[in-house]
C-alpha cells in the first residue's frame, strides 16, 4: 500500500475535505489536536480513532515532509523494512530485510495516512497554542483561522531547528551547511570537505562525499557502534531480544553520545579504520577556529576505542544470549576482528589550515534544537526544553510525542513512537472518562438529592 508521489498529491485534498465546511467558522471545535502529520501524529491518530476520540492533525507542509526535503538524496533507513516500520502494515513490495529509502518511507506514511483515514489538514500551520481564559481547553491560532481543543500534542519530532555551532564566522570564506541542507556531492563547490559529527549522517555523508572523489575530512566525537550485523541477524534484532530499546535512561555521561550505523550501499558496520584505509581522514572532536585554522581536540584514538568497546560489548552479550537460549546461529569470529589503527590516530591532525587543505565546505552533522515558540504554555525549563512525564505534561492537556527517550530509547524510532502513541492515546481516554463522569446525568440527579 506504498504511493507515489503523484498518488500524494491526489491524496492531500481528499484528506482535507473533512474540515473544509469547518473553516468557514470563526472558531473550530475539536476534542484534540495534534500538531505535526509525521510518524508520531499518524501513530497516534490511529489510537485515537480505535477508541473514538475526535481528533484532528495539521500539518505545515506535506505528510512525512522532512523525509523528502530535509534529508540528502541517497538516504536510506537504518534499520531493516521489517522493523522499522508500524505494526499495521508492512512496506508493499519490498524486501523486508532491505533498507527503505528515504522516498519509499514518505510514500510509505502517506499511503498508512489514507488506511487509517487519519484526518490530516496539511499545509496549515499552527503558530500559536495558549490556554483559554475562563474555561477549558486551548485556543489555537493557525494560518486558516482559530481552533480549541481539549487537548493539544506537540508532534513535531525532535529534527526542528538545525543546530550549528557559533565556531566559524558566516563571512569566513567557507560554505557552512548543515547536514539538513545536504542532498548529494554536486551540490557543493569544488574542493574539500570537513564533516563535523559521526552519527549516522555525518558518517554516510563523509562516505558518500569520498566515494565521490572528495578529499574527506571527518570530526570524530563520543559514539556507539554497534554491528549492522552479527551471527547472522541484524542490529536492530539483537537490540530488541536484549532488551536494549526498552532502556528508560541514558547512562550518565553519555546524554550527547550518538550512534554511528549506517543501512547505505545494503548495509554495513560503521569502521572508522576501514574509512581511513579507503582515504578518509579522521579527526578529533573540532574546537576552536582563528585566522582560518581549526584545532582539534587529542580525543580521536579515544572516542574510536570508546565505540570499540561497545562494539564488542553487543557482541558478548550476543553470544551470551545465544548460549542462554540454546539457539543454533553460526559463528562469527571475523566480526571481533578489529584493524591496525591508520595514520590520521596514530599520528592525529591537531590543526587545519582550511585554505592551505583546500576546504570549501564545512558540512554540520551537529543535530538539532526542539523548537516550541509556538506553545505558550507552562510546561518548559530555562532551556526550553519541555517538563514532561512519558509525554504528559505539566500543562494538563499538553502532551509530547517523537521525542528523544520520551519513555525509552526506542521512542524517536517509528515503531517505538507507535507504542508510545497508545500510551498516550490511553492517557487521553483516561481524562475523557473523568469528565464525562463530571458531566453524567447520574451524577447530577445524585449531587442534587445530596
Amino acid at each position: 500500500m506504498v504511493f507515489s508521489a503523484r498518488a500524494e498529491k491526489r491524496l492531500y485534498p481528499a484528506l482535507e475535505l473533512a474540515g473544509e465546511r469547518k473553516r468557514s467558522v470563526s472558531v473550530e471545535m475539536i476534542d484534540t489536536l495534534i500538531v505535526g502529520g509525521g510518524q508520531a501524529g499518524l501513530a497516534l491518530s490511529e489510537h485515537l480513532s480505535k477508541r473514538g476520540v475526535p481528533h484532528l492533525i495539521l500539518e505545515r507542509h506535506r505528510i512525512a515532509e522532512r523525509w523528502r526535503s530535509e534529508r540528502w538524496d541517497s538516504l536510506v533507513a537504518n534499520g531493516p523494512a521489517w522493523h522499522d516500520r508500524f505494526p499495521g502494515m508492512e512496506f508493499s513490495n519490498f524486501d523486508p530485510d532491505a533498507f527503505a529509502s528515504k522516498e519509499h518511507i514518505a510514500d510509505y506514511f502517506v499511503s498508512y495516512a489514507k488506511w487509517i483515514a487519519a484526518p490530516v489538514r496539511c499545509r496549515v500551520e499552527v503558530k500559536d497554542v495558549r490556554r483559554k481564559i475562563g474555561g477549558p481547553g486551548f485556543r489555537v491560532e493557525t494560518s486558516e483561522g482559530l481552533v480549541e481543543a481539549n487537548n493539544v500534542i506537540a508532534a513535531t519530532g525532535p529534527f526542528q531547528r538545525p543546530l550549528i555551532p557559533p565556531l566559524i564566522p558566516k563571512d569566513a570564506g567557507f560554505l557552512q551547511m548543515h547536514s539538513n541542507a545536504y542532498r548529494n556531492p554536486d551540490q557543493l563547490p569544488e574542493g574539500s570537505v570537513l564533516v563535523v559529527g559521526a552519527g549516522s549522517s555525518g558518517v554516510q555523508i563523509a562516505d558518500e562525499l569520498m566515494r565521490a572523489g572528495r578529499r574527506t575530512y571527518l570530526s570524530v566525537g563520543p559514539h556507539n557502534r554497534p554491528p549492522r550485523s552479527y551471527r547472522g541477524l541484524d542490529f536492530v534484532w539483537w537490540l530488541g531480544v536484549l532488551g536494549k530499546w526498552e532502556a528508560q535512561h541514558v547512562e550518565k555521561g553519555k546524554e550527547h553520545v550518538t550512534i554511528a550505523v549506517s543501512g547505505a550501499n545494503g548495509g554495513q558496520t560503521v569502521d572508522f579504520r576501514r574509512l581511513a584505509d579507503a582515504g578518509m581522514t579522521l579527526v578529533g572532536m573540532t574546537t576552536t577556529f582563528k585566522d582560518g585554522v581549526l584545532t582539534f581536540a587529542p580525543d580521536l584514538t579515544d572516542n574510536i576505542a570508546m565505540g570499540d568497546a561497545d562494539f564488542l560489548s553487543v557482541l558478548d552479550e550476543a553470544d551470551a544470549y545465544a548460549i542462554r537460549n540454546g539457539l543454533d546461529l553460526p559463528q562469527d569470529p571475523e566480526a571481533r576482528q578489529i584493524g591496525p589503527d591508520p595514520a590520521c590516530m596514530t599520528d592525529p591532525i591537531r590543526e587545519l589550515d582550511l585554505t592551505a587543505a583546500k576546504v570549501t565546505t564545512i558540512l554540520w552533522a551537529t543535530g538539532y534544537q526542539v523548537d516550541f515558540g509556538w506553545l505558550n504554555v507552562d510546561t518548559f525549563d530555562e532551556n526550553g526544553q519541555p517538563k514532561h512525564q512519558r509525554g504528559i505534561s505539566k500543562e494538563p492537556g499538553i502532551y509530547f510525542l517523537g521525542l528523544p527517550w520520551l519513555s525509552r530509547r526506542g521512542s524517536s524510532f517509528i515503531w517505538g513512537v507507535w507504542h508510545d502513541a497508545k500510551f498516550l492515546a490511553d492517557q487521553i481516554v483516561t481524562q475523557r472518562s473523568y469528565l464525562a463522569h463530571h458531566h453524567s446525568p447520574l451524577r447530577k440527579n445524585v449531587t442534587s438529592r445530596t
